[in-house]
């Protein structure tokens, strides 16, 4: 995979901040309609319309920590516009992707946004928590729709800023109650949690604190930087305080990582990871064998690999737009925002009203959204990310995608009682 050295957490905050008050003030492009006016077929339309073209924004990592996911997502979202624009576009427009590469750095992220907002009607794809953060109280007032590939849950709260999927800390109590529920773990037991500094990691934490409260457990923490990629102090560390189980919200490389070093050391634990804590690419290393034995993944849909007509598609559509490229669950994470991106944009037609607040009004309507990967969208609620359920995956190379499904989508007791980010 290929990785870039990340800034540290204090430095990167340091970075954001500045950068904001640098570009805060950055004036609005002027080409498109004018805020309000009306195309041919009686659509008001504004900032990012511009003729018969509807500009959406992608903000990305293809060089960085993510950069196997970035790809993915992209290449999916890519695929949606085609496919839509060759059946007709939306409300008589073609769909356009601009895409930047911030590489996982907050400075390039922050100036990719800056640059951007001025040109699109939203954003389809925001890798990186801590930085969709950073500009959230600017999206709130620029009122471009944001889907983010990010579940931290403070990014809750904004009607423009919307997660698609259960967050971080919703999702790692479904995680736990699994391994209570079919791996051994138990009141009383030490439960290990390795974790990124930042948004990300301590959304996630979070959760594991709010379990281990409901559930007698102790949580064993282990901070982490992204640049950390070698666990071994950290499985020597929870190993000796004698855990039964780890999750871990990281990075892929740091799951791999952590689980071959648990394997060699005979340190025999299940770990289950964050959605974004596996690539399939990882199945053909020395790793490989010990994360198809132990390890297991939270995700917030079905794989790419599932039994379900929408699935199988995808699959056959992106094979042939990606030949040599392989499949995860990026291109699921990918085509899901680009589905219902468009579906805000179908809904904001048939309302007359394709500006940025038409189309954040319209999203507001989909209380049921399914893009055939088993888990329906609700949102309605600006307060709560669209699901509460996690899908429970297991890494198997003879899988499509290198994941297959142990447990079907739902949602813990405990994380149906719960308020994401409380």
């Amino acid at each position: 995979m290929n990785t870039r050295t990340l800034t540290r957490a204090t430095a990167a905050a340091t970075a954001v901040a500045a950068l904001l008050a640098l570009t805060a003030c950055s004036s609005k492009a002027t080409d498109g309609d004018t805020d309000g006016e009306k195309n041919a077929g009686g659509v008001k339309t504004g900032e990012g319309v511009s003729g018969k073209t509807i500009n959406l924004g992608v903000l990305t990592d293809m060089t960085g920590v993510y950069a196997t996911l970035g790809k993915s997502v992209t290449q999916a979202q890519q695929l949606y516009v085609d496919q839509t624009n060759a059946d007709g576009g939306i409300c008589g427009h073609q769909l356009k992707l601009t895409v930047r590469d911030h590489g996982y750095d907050p400075q390039k992220a922050v100036a990719a946004y800056t640059e951007l907002e001025p040109k699109v009607l939203g954003f389809a794809q925001f890798i990186g928590s801590p930085f969709v953060a950073a500009v959230k109280q600017r999206v709130d007032g620029d009122k471009g729709l944001v889907l983010p590939q990010a579940w931290s849950a403070n990014l809750l709260g904004s009607p423009y800023v919307r997660v698609i999927g259960s967050t971080y800390d919703l999702e790692t109590i479904n995680a736990i109650d699994f391994l209570m529920k079919e791996k051994g773990l138990k009141k009383g037991d030490k439960l290990g949690h390795v974790y990124f500094e930042g948004d990300y990691g301590e959304s996630a934490l979070k959760g594991s604190k709010h379990m281990a409260a409901k559930a007698g457990l102790t949580v064993v923490e282990q901070k982490i930087k992204p640049t950390d990629n070698d666990m071994t102090a950290q499985v020597s560390a929870l190993k000796k305080a004698g855990v039964k189980g780890v999750v871990i919200s990281a990075g892929p490389r740091q799951a791999a990582s952590l689980v071959g070093v648990a394997a060699a050391g005979r340190f025999d634990v299940p770990v289950i990871g964050n959605n974004s804590a596996f690539a399939p690419q990882l199945l053909a290393t020395q790793a490989g064998p010990a994360l198809e034995k132990n390890y297991y993944v939270a995700s917030p849909t079905l794989p790419i690999g599932a039994d379900t007509a929408a699935a199988k598609k995808l699959v056959a559509d992106y094979k042939k737009a990606h030949p040599k490229d392989s499949l995860d669950n990026g291109v699921v994470a990918g085509w899901t925002a680009a589905s219902v991106f468009g579906e805000a944009l179908k809904k904001a037609c048939e309302d007359k009203d394709l500006t940025r607040d038409g189309v954040g009004k319209a999203l507001l309507t989909l209380d049921a959204f399914d893009s055939g990967f088993g888990v329906r969208q609700d949102f309605t609620d600006p307060k709560a990310p669209s699901s509460k359920e996690s899908v429970i995956l297991r890494p198997d190379k003879k899988a499509t995608g290198g994941m297959k499904v142990v447990r079907e989508p739902g949602a813990a007791q405990a994380a149906r009682g719960y308020t994401a980010g409380s």
